[in-house]
C-alpha cells in the first residue's frame, strides 16, 4: 500500500508544456499499424464531419463552403499542433448563435476579422498559461449553457425544417417565434417530409446499425430523392450555387483600428467559448482513453487554427466533443487521425462538389435538430435538479440567460452564482466541523494516537490510498482529478478517503463519477471511505453506489475488504 499525499512536483519546462502531442506520438514510434488505425479513424470522422460542417455553416449565416474550409484548415492545425492526442477540431454547433449575430452586425468581413483576433487571443491565453483557469467553470454552468445553445440551435432550424418563406428572420428567440408563427401559411410539405426522413434515418441507423455513418447516409439519400423526384425544395444549389472544388488562396482580413474595435466584443466571446469548448472536449477524450492533455498547448493550437481558418475564408474553430469521441471510438492512435480527417474532407470536396448542389436544406436542418437534441445532457440535468436548490439555480440561470440574453453574460453570471453558492455552503460547513482544519497543520506526534508504521503495507503495489483534505469543489477539481487519474492506473484497488472533506459540490462529484467509470473499465476497485452524511448524499445523487464503487466507514475497513473479498456488514455498504 502506498500512502499518497499531495506534494508539489518540479514545474514543467516550457518545452514540456507546449510540445504538441503529434511530436510525442512520433517519438513513441510510429509505423504502418498505427498509420492504418489513424487512417480508418480519420475517414470515419470525415464522414461524420462532412454534412455537419455544411449544416453548421448554413445555420451560422455563412456558406457551406466556408464550413468545409473551417473543417479542413482548422481541423488540420488543431490536430497537428494540439496538446490532446485525440482532439478533432472544426466548426461547432455551440458557435452558431455567436457567429450568426456577428454576421448580422458586422458582415462576413467582420466575422473573418473576429475569428482572426480570437485566434490571437487564444494563443496568448495559452502562452500565458491561463488554460488551467478555464477548468474552474462549475459543472452546472457548462450543462446550462450547452442546453441553452441547443435550444437556440433548434429554434434557428425551424424555418428550414418546415420550409417556411420568411424574408427577414429575427435573431432573438422572443422575436423569432412570433415571426415564424406569422409565416405558418407557407409551410412546405416537401421540406417537412425531407426533414422528418432525415431525422428518422439518423435515429433508426443509430439504433439498428450504430457503426454506420447515419448523418451522411441520411443527407445522401435525401439528396438523391430530391434530384430524381425534382422536388420543389430549397437546396444548396438553389441558395448558394453549390460549393467550390478547391480551397481559396489565403487572404489576410482587413485590419483597421475602427474595425477591430467594432468586432472586439465578438472576438472575446469567440475566445471564451472556444477555450471552454475545446478543453471540455479534451477532458472527454481523456476520460475515454485514460490520457492527459496539455491544456495550454491545446489553446495555442486552437489559436493557430482560428488564424489559419480566417485566412482561408473560414470561421471559428474549436475542438468538438462529438467528432473527438467518434475519433476515439474508431480506434485512432494519435493526432494523425485528426489530420487525415481534414485531408479526407478536402478530397471529398474536390471530387464530389457538383453532387452537393442537390442536398436539401431541410435535410441539413434535420441533422442539426438531432445535434441539438444530443447536446442536451439529460442525465446530468436530472442529477443537478435533484442535487438541491443551489445547483438548480445555477443551472437555470445559465440556461435562461443563454437563451434570452447573451452567452458570455450567462457564463459570467453562472460562475458568480456558483462561487457565491460555494461560499455559502463553506460557511455552513465551517460551523458544523469547527474543529476540522481545511488545510493540514503541523502538530506533535503525541497529538493524536497513531498505529505503528507498517512498511510492508506501505510497499504493497496492489493498493493505493489517497486522502483528500479540504473542500472538494469546482476550484480544486482539476488538480485533484489529475492526481487521482495518475495513481490508479497500475493498482488493483484505489481507496479515496473523504474523512477530511467537509464539503463536496456537483463538479467534484462529477469528477469522482468519471474516475469511478474509468476505474471500473480498468478493473480497479474504487473505495470511498469516511464520507459525512452530506457527502454521502451527493454520492447517491450522482449514482456513486455499488457495483460502480464500494463504500466503507474507515480506511481500515476498506483494506480488510480488499484483502478479503467477502462482503462485510457496514452501515454504508448499501449506499
Amino acid at each position: 500500500m502506498k500512502n499518497q499525499t499531495t506534494r508539489q512536483s518540479d514545474a514543467p519546462s516550457f518545452a514540456e508544456l507546449f510540445t504538441p502531442k503529434l511530436v510525442t506520438v512520433l517519438r513513441e514510434g510510429y509505423g504502418v499499424p498505427q498509420l492504418r488505425a489513424d487512417t480508418i479513424a480519420g475517414l470515419t470522422v470525415a464522414i461524420v464531419a462532412l454534412p455537419l460542417s455544411m449544416a453548421i455553416a448554413i445555420a451560422s449565416g455563412a456558406t457551406p463552403a466556408q464550413g468545409l474550409y473551417t473543417a479542413i484548415v482548422g481541423g488540420f492545425l488543431v490536430s497537428m499542433l494540439g496538446g490532446s492526442r485525440f482532439q478533432v477540431g472544426g466548426p461547432a454547433g455551440a458557435f452558431i448563435v455567436l457567429v450568426a449575430s456577428t454576421v448580422a452586425l458586422h458582415g462576413m468581413d467582420g466575422l473573418l476579422l473576429a475569428t482572426f483576433l480570437s485566434g490571437l487571443m487564444l494563443a496568448a491565453v495559452g502562452l500565458l498559461r491561463l488554460g488551467t483557469f478555464i477548468k474552474f467553470i462549475p459543472f452546472p454552468v457548462t450543462v446550462g449553457f450547452t442546453a441553452g445553445i441547443a435550444v437556440i440551435i433548434f429554434a434557428s432550424q425551424i424555418r428550414e425544417l418546415l420550409g417556411l418563406t420568411l424574408e427577414d428572420e429575427p435573431g432573438e428567440l422572443l422575436e423569432k417565434l412570433p415571426a415564424l408563427w406569422a409565416a405558418r401559411e407557407s409551410v412546405s410539405p416537401a421540406a417537412i417530409m425531407m426533414s422528418v426522413a432525415t431525422v428518422a434515418i439518423i435515429v433508426g441507423l443509430r439504433r439498428w446499425r450504430p457503426h454506420w455513418p447515419g448523418m451522411l447516409i441520411a443527407v445522401a439519400l435525401t439528396a438523391v430523392a430530391t434530384a430524381l423526384l425534382a422536388m420543389p425544395i430549397e437546396t444548396i444549389g438553389t441558395k448558394f450555387g453549390g460549393i467550390p472544388s478547391s480551397l481559396p488562396a489565403p487572404n489576410l482580413p482587413s485590419l483597421s483600428a475602427d474595425r477591430i474595435t467594432a468586432v472586439l466584443p465578438a472576438a472575446i466571446s469567440f475566445t471564451l467559448l472556444g477555450a471552454i469548448e475545446s478543453l471540455l472536449s479534451a477532458v472527454v477524450a481523456d476520460g475515454m482513453t485514460g490520457r492527459r492533455h496539455r491544456s495550454n498547448c491545446e489553446l495555442v493550437a486552437q489559436g493557430a487554427a482560428n488564424i489559419g481558418s480566417s485566412l482561408f475564408g473560414g470561421f471559428c474553430v474549436t475542438g468538438t466533443i462529438a467528432r473527438t469521441a467518434t475519433n476515439v471510438r474508431a480506434g485512432a492512435h494519435g493526432p494523425v487521425a485528426g489530420m487525415l480527417h481534414a485531408v479526407f474532407i478536402l478530397l471529398f470536396m474536390l471530387v464530389a462538389a457538383p453532387l452537393a448542389a442537390y442536398i436539401p436544406l431541410a435535410a441539413l436542418a434535420g441533422v442539426l435538430a438531432v445535434v441539438a437534441w444530443n447536446m442536451i445532457e439529460k442525465p446530468a440535468i436530472a442529477i443537478l435538479l435533484r442535487s438541491g436548490w443551489g445547483e438548480a439555480t445555477v443551472l437555470g440561470a445559465t440556461f435562461f440567460l443563454t437563451i434570452f440574453r447573451d452567452l458570455t453574460e450567462a457564463i459570467v453570471v453562472g460562475f458568480a452564482l456558483g462561487s457565491v453558492l460555494f461560499i455559502h455552503r463553506m460557511s455552513r460547513s465551517t460551523e458544523i466541523v469547527a474543529r476540522t482544519a481545511f488545510v493540514g497543520q503541523d502538530e506533535a506526534d503525541s497529538a493524536h494516537p497513531r498505529e505503528a508504521y507498517d512498511e510492508d503495507l506501505a510497499a504493497n503495489p496492489d493498493v493505493v490510498i489517497y486522502r483528500i483534505t479540504g473542500a472538494l469543489f469546482f476550484g480544486a477539481t482539476a488538480s485533484i482529478g489529475s492526481v487521482l487519474d495518475r495513481i490508479q492506473d497500475t493498482h488493483k484497488a484505489l481507496i479515496v478517503d473523504f474523512s477530511g472533506v467537509p464539503f463536496l459540490d456537483s463538479t467534484g462529484a462529477n469528477m469522482i463519477e468519471g474516475l469511478a467509470h474509468k476505474a471500473h473499465r480498468q478493473g480497479v476497485a474504487l473505495w470511498l471511505t469516511g464520507a459525512t452524511r452530506d457527502v454521502q448524499r451527493v454520492f447517491v445523487t450522482h449514482g456513486l453506489r455499488r457495483p460502480l464503487v464500494h463504500h466503507a466507514k474507515t480506511v481500515d475497513e476498506a483494506l480488510a475488504s480488499v484483502r478479503n473479498p467477502t462482503p462485510i456488514a457496514t452501515g454504508q455498504q448499501a449506499v
